[in-house]
């Protein structure tokens, strides 16, 4: 792959910059890099003197945005690992607060669209879907290794998918014969699993499979829940943390970690006098998701699924 091929379309731009306000002098944190997108929005915006930490698991995201934000030379620097290390990460290069975060949060255009990284349903490839291809099992290993069970609650919980059990059902017979080493035979079993009047329309009848597949794969929800965490705890007083997710899965949790540092008392309801003593730490800066423009939307088509959450800290 060469740079130039990860290409990302930095989604909601607008809402992002008006959250987090970059300003010279200030230190950021893309948790997301990618290929570099928001990051460079970031910096142009908190010209000429706003630093910012790129994190990315992903090393060809890492080439990429590197070349991206060339123009930017001494204004960033780039870090290996997963932004739910981000604590770790940023002390080790002496950094205990930040003045923005922003995490946009699944997988890239550029990994979608990279046949050879395995996690798109529209190309043959091999069965990978790790972000970071240099450690962790495969999805291939996944599905030919996992219990029955342990496939039918993975496709239930993170995919939602209604026809989990016949698809497990028949992804075990299926690596009885032989091992599922490529995307394309994952897709030939789904569909025949769900029959064709059941299928939704205007939706790929493997794309909540894979999904749910990919998310367990990297561990997306539980690095979330310790990123959003880890996020809160690096801001200095004023700080903003924006939250671009692009499933309800992943939206749910971001408003409910964001519910729980906005409020005062998280005591059950009915006690009469409180007994936790939380004090909230981040003041909600949009109680409802900021969603794409029709502008955006007809730029960017996979813009629509995203949705934007931000608190400042107190």
């Amino acid at each position: 792959m060469t740079t130039n091929e990860f290409k990302h379309i930095p989604v909601l731009s607008q809402q992002v910059l008006e959250a987090l306000q970059p300003r010279s002098g200030g230190i950021y944190v893309d948790g997301t890099v990618g290929g570099g997108g928001h990051a460079a929005l970031v910096l142009e915006a908190g010209a000429p003197n706003a630093f910012l930490l790129g994190i990315d698991r992903d090393a060809e995201a890492r080439a990429a945005a590197a070349a991206h934000l060339a123009p930017y030379a001494g204004r960033f620097k780039l870090l290996a690992g997963n932004y739910c290390d981000m604590a770790d990460l940023l002390a080790e290069q002496g950094i205990e607060a930040v003045d923005g975060i922003l995490l946009d949060i699944g997988v890239s255009s550029h990994q979608l669209d990279a046949a050879e990284r395995g996690f798109s349903y529209m190309q043959d490839a091999a069965l990978d879907m790790r972000m970071d291809q240099s450690c962790g099992r495969t999805a291939a290993e996944l599905v030919n290794e996992a219990s029955g069970e342990e496939l039918k609650e993975i496709l239930y919980r993170y995919g939602e998918e209604k026809w989990a059990a016949r698809i497990v059902q028949m992804i075990l017979e299926a690596r009885a014969r032989q091992p599922i080493t490529r995307t394309g035979e994952l897709v030939d079993i789904i569909k025949k699993a769900i029959p064709k009047g059941a299928r939704e329309k205007d939706q790929h009848p493997a794309k909540r499979s894979f999904q749910a597949i990919r998310i367990a794969v990297n561990d997306e929800l539980g690095a979330l829940e310790r990123g959003l965490e880890a996020a809160i705890g690096l801001l200095r007083p004023g700080g903003v943390l924006g939250v671009i997710s692009f499933h309800s899965l992943e939206d749910r949790i971001v408003k409910e970690v964001f519910r729980l540092h906005s409020r005062d008392c998280i005591c059950p309801p009915g006690l009469p006098v409180c007994q936790c003593g939380h004090k909230a730490d981040v003041k909600l800066l949009n109680k409802k998701p900021l969603v794409a423009s029709p502008e955006e939307l007809a730029i960017n088509p996979r813009s629509r699924s995203a949705n934007f959450r931000a608190v400042r800290k107190l």
